[in-house]
């Protein structure tokens, strides 16, 4: 529920949490649709408890409810919500411990279905921006920007709404088959729910010892961010961090994992607000190749790197693995759709004369795949790309002396990677992390080349360069990146628009269904958390239905949902008011993806 809506019906339709008591015995043992009485908002003195969605029978999805505390009670300090990623931080935090406090308090009632259930969203590793708690900032909450000795309240923190909380989260209300089970719900309401909220959103009654190790860590986190461009890094690796994870099903880390240890050469000090001095490997912006045997760690080092995008909790392993915000892993990608892509740097004069600068399938094969994925990435802003040559086409990558002797270039409609990774970098100041265990021929192209040997990084960027003078070099290196289309305009999908009820399903990460068309998302590994597929799905439905019109390009309709997430977060997604308690914002790298795999996008 968006806060003007929350404010309007909290002057026009606030119910005292007795009346509330006095509706449960009412509806007691009537059937199930009576529960729908319940909506609307109650005064429970130290919050405000709101009933936004009443869940059609017990088998069906929870019923929707939200917290909100006025800033003074909450009493959480300004500065710890006074940027953008401290009050998603902060947010996290807070989702987090009432996570825990409902884990102790949520009970399966005796009755059918999800009677009893409490839930929020699981948090994981990630420090994601989600709908489940709202920290309103208010109109001067760029002003403070240290935290308080001892993280006590700023005399500023009274600003016109600045620090109210919404929380929002689902309850199973309980039922003997389909018949209301009032007394069990008062029990929710009345005495588990108002113990987890004083554990968790009231800042004197919660550890605000962790809540300030949380907050310095992210500010540390954003400097280091902040440092990459200015060091002319695209990434940089702490001494100490733990990369290894528990299992490839797991992202805790691994217990008594190799700790990272950066070589001399590339060895860079920072000085972190919080933490002080960190030692760790900075990479250098340009043409970055991780080398070594089989099972030393160079497929972990880059999974570390493309989860560096994202800031990551304390006791991660991960915390200070920073990676520039916009880099995007590359892959092929066999059988996804492809609309009206320029991959003519890469693929051109196929022999059935197809447009490869308007390019288009339903079936895409791996090296068209590769291309359009690099191609839409450079669409979608990123500075850089991480790549591994065990999920490449490997006709895509490179083509070794021999092929070429064999089949000349004319017989030839790739220009493999190797011929365009420098030009990238020259041209379009795009980086390149390339992981290679089976070919030396990126030697030539490499300006850093790394060996991982046991998990420990070794620079032998000298040794691998004296290696290749004696193997010729790829051909076409040197050419400029060549000019490419960048603007595409999609048309609305006419038929989504007649639908008067869009259904819209995820199946975690891998796959999202907007009314009856399924997005494949499985091979967008950056994608963390299922709550950024659901947040995907209403991004691409208010993008087809408010966005597309034939003259906005892409680039356009990305910058504006951004401006609009920025502005009045994920919930100015939804019409009526009623948010989803469980979306995690996804980048924009992400967003562009799910639109291009859309197979009913049309220019």
């Amino acid at each position: 529920m968006c806060w003007a809506l929350l404010l309007r019906k909290e002057c026009e339709t606030m119910q005292s949490s007795i009346e509330l008591r006095n509706k449960l015995k009412s509806i007691d043992h009537r059937g199930y649709p009576a529960y729908k009485e319940l909506r609307g908002q109650y005064d429970f003195r130290d919050y405000v408890l709101s009933i936004d969605h009443v869940q059609g029978d017990p088998f069906a999805a929870p019923s929707r409810l939200s917290v909100w505390v006025k800033g003074e009670k909450a009493g959480f300090p300004a500065a710890f919500y006074d940027t953008h990623a401290k009050r998603v931080t902060l947010q996290d935090h807070l989702t987090r411990l009432f996570g825990r406090e409902i884990m102790g308090g949520s009970f399966q009632a005796k009755g059918s279905g999800k009677s009893g259930l409490l839930s929020v969203s699981r948090c994981g590793q990630q420090v994601l921006e989600r709908t489940a708690v709202k920290v309103k900032t208010g109109s001067s909450a760029g002003s403070v920007r240290s935290i308080p000795a001892g993280g006590s309240q700023n005399s500023s923190a009274g600003t016109a709404g600045r620090g109210d909380i919404t929380l929002r989260f689902e309850a199973g209300f309980p039922a003997n088959g389909r018949t209301i089970n009032a007394r069990e719900l008062e029990k929710m309401l009345f005495d588990i729910l108002p113990e987890c909220v004083r554990g968790s959103l009231y800042y004197a009654k919660i550890d605000q010892n962790k809540l300030k190790q949380a907050i310095c860590l992210c500010e540390d986190q954003e400097y280091i961010r902040e440092k990459l461009p200015e060091l002319s890094l695209c990434a940089f690796v702490a001494d100490g961090a733990i990369l290894p994870r528990e299992s490839g099903v797991s992202e805790k880390p691994m217990k008594g994992a190799v700790a990272f240890k950066t070589p001399e050469s590339l060895k860079v000090t920072l000085e972190l607000p919080n933490k002080g001095k960190v030692t760790g490997m900075g990479i250098p912006k340009g043409v970055t190749l991780f080398v070594g045997g089989g099972y030393h760690g160079k497929s972990t080092i880059l999974q570390a790197l493309q989860n560096g995008v994202y800031n990551h909790i304390a006791g991660d392993g991960r915390e200070l693995v920073i990676t520039d915000n916009t880099a995007l892993k590359l892959r092929a990608e066999d059988g996804r759709s492809i609309a009206n892509v320029d991959i003519s740097p890469f693929i051109k004069d196929l022999p059935n004369k197809r447009d490869t600068t308007h390019f288009s399938t339903e079936d895409a094969s791996g090296s068209t795949s590769q291309a359009a994925n690099l191609m839409e990435g450079i669409e979608a802003g990123s500075k850089l790309f991480l790549i591994d040559e065990d999920t490449s086409a490997t006709n895509f990558m490179i083509r070794d002396q021999l092929m070429q002797e064999v089949i000349s270039a004319g017989e030839e409609p790739i220009t493999p990677f190797i011929c365009r990774v420098n030009s990238l970098y020259r041209d379009l100041d795009i980086s390149s992390i390339i992981v290679a265990g089976s070919s030396g021929a990126y030697f030539h192209v490499a300006d850093t080349v790394i060996q991982m040997k046991e998990y420990v990084p070794y620079d032998i960027t000298e040794k691998a360069k004296a290696a290749a003078q004696g193997y010729p070099p790829m051909n076409g290196d040197e050419d400029k990146f060549p000019a490419y289309l960048d603007k595409r305009c999609p048309q609305p999908d006419m038929g989504l628009k007649k639908d008067d009820r869009i259904k819209i399903k995820t199946m975690g990460t891998s796959e999202l269904m907007l009314s009856r068309e399924n997005v494949e998302l499985r091979y967008l590994e950056q994608l963390k958390d299922q709550e950024q597929t659901a947040a995907l799905a209403w991004i691409l439905k208010f993008a087809e239905l408010k966005m597309m019109d034939g003259r906005k390009s892409l680039q356009q309709i990305s910058e504006l949902l951004e401006k609009q997430v920025d502005k009045d977060g994920l919930e100015s997604l939804f019409e009526r008011g009623d948010v989803s308690s469980s979306l995690a914002r996804p980048r924009r790298q992400e967003i562009l993806a799910c639109i291009n795999r859309y197979r009913k996008l049309r220019f």
